[in-house]
């Protein structure tokens, strides 16, 4: 069992709100976490898969049914299959407001909260489950480069081989695509969406153009942000916007791509092996994404990212404000022994004003390059991160 840094989090959730919801992408981990921690807490503990018919049927009268359990933890795994159950699980909170009733696992965020927005407003707490993260593997030299490689997802990361890790994700795209999305209502043509990935995948780390890919698969531009939203809510793309600040500089508006999970962007690269990465043009940019996933999985929520870019050229890949709070975190990554920053950063620190600067590459140990900007080692950022907030 690998243990992920959200447990505590959700246990602290289920002893304030009456309904905790988990939400991730499929095979993140999702039954794992919540079966685990089934085991540590006290009193009874009822769980209903949605995706089993036997599961499934226990619920059609849902309001008999968790009445009868109305002392228990009841866990609802892939609960947007079962979107009527909202209202009665409304209902039964505001006749009993016991905090921990209810743990709900989701895989599509937009129905999950769309549904509980309309009935379970104020009486549930969402948390996400990212892939595994550096801190919950042990980040050794082996582990960076396999994580970063084969990807967080558990089955993927945990492969006895690189070959099998591979064919895990190629069997998960596939899946993704021909099952999942059609389960969830989504009609779009899996090869259509396929080959949409896959241009995603060779932007990966670019500014959004709808107008360049639309052309390239022969689509409409509105067709094209619809198949992003898809990719998006359920947890393959990230998009990160530009930061805003009141600055009187001409700022990039359109958001920046990545693939959340680097295993799945060398997958629909078809990059077979670490030694194929190392030799393709597309290192950097799988670097500063694996990089910026793994920073925004280890922060604090009430962190947000960014990233800044004016048509002047200055740039900083990653900029974190903590809660409106100064200075800024401008964050600087590169696949590099001797990270050199551009001009860019340089300038992008100017604009910004008071801000701690980081350049993030695999390096060995923490060394300043300037008065206000150190450069970390991939294995202790977050750590440094946190410890300098």
């Amino acid at each position: 069992m690998i243990q992920r840094r959200l447990a505590q989090t959700i246990i602290q959730s289920l002893s304030r709100f009456p309904a905790v919801g988990l939400v991730g992408a499929r095979q993140v981990g999702k039954t794992t976490l919540a079966k685990h921690l089934a085991t540590q807490l006290a009193g009874n503990v009822v769980y209903l898969d949605l995706e089993r018919p036997s599961d499934l049927g226990k619920l059609t009268e849902p309001e008999l049914y968790l009445e009868r359990h109305a002392n228990a933890l009841v866990i609802l795994d892939e609960v947007q299959r079962k979107p009527d159950v909202f209202p009665v699980i409304r209902t039964l909170v505001d006749s009993d407001h016991r905090n921990g009733r209810f743990l709900l696992l989701g895989s599509a965020s937009p129905q999950l909260i769309r549904q509980s927005s309309e009935s379970l407003a104020g009486r549930i707490v969402y948390h996400e489950l990212p892939p595994l993260s550096l801190d919950e593997v042990r980040p050794t030299e082996s582990n960076v480069r396999t994580l970063w490689f084969r990807g967080g997802f558990p089955d993927s990361f945990l492969a006895a081989s690189d070959e099998e890790s591979a064919a895990w994700r190629a069997a998960f795209i596939e899946t993704h695509l021909e099952r999942d999305l059609p389960a969830l209502g989504i009609r779009i043509p899996a090869t259509s969406l396929r080959r949409f990935w896959q241009m995603l995948a060779h932007a990966h780390g670019n500014l959004w153009n709808a107008s360049r890919i639309a052309a390239g698969l022969g689509i409409s531009a509105p067709t094209v942000r619809h198949y992003l939203d898809v990719l998006q809510d359920t947890f393959m793309v990230r998009q990160l916007h530009p930061y805003h600040a009141n600055l009187k500089k001409r700022l990039v508006k359109s958001p920046k791509i990545y693939l959340r999970d680097s295993g799945l962007l060398h997958a629909l690269l078809n990059l077979s092996d670490i030694d194929d990465l190392f030799g393709h043009p597309c290192i950097g940019a799988s670097f500063e994404g694996w990089m910026i996933e793994q920073l925004i999985a280890t922060v604090p929520s009430s962190w947000k990212p960014y990233f800044y870019r004016t048509a002047a050229g200055a740039e900083i890949d990653l900029v974190l404000e903590r809660s409106g709070r100064r200075p800024l975190l401008a964050i600087e990554i590169k696949y590099s022994l001797n990270p050199a920053p551009s001009r860019g950063f340089w300038s992008a620190l100017g604009d910004l004003g008071k801000v701690k600067g980081y350049v993030i590459a695999p390096v060995v140990e923490r060394y300043p390059i300037a008065k206000a900007v150190d450069v970390l080692p991939v294995n202790e950022a977050t750590k440094h991160l946190l410890e300098g907030s």
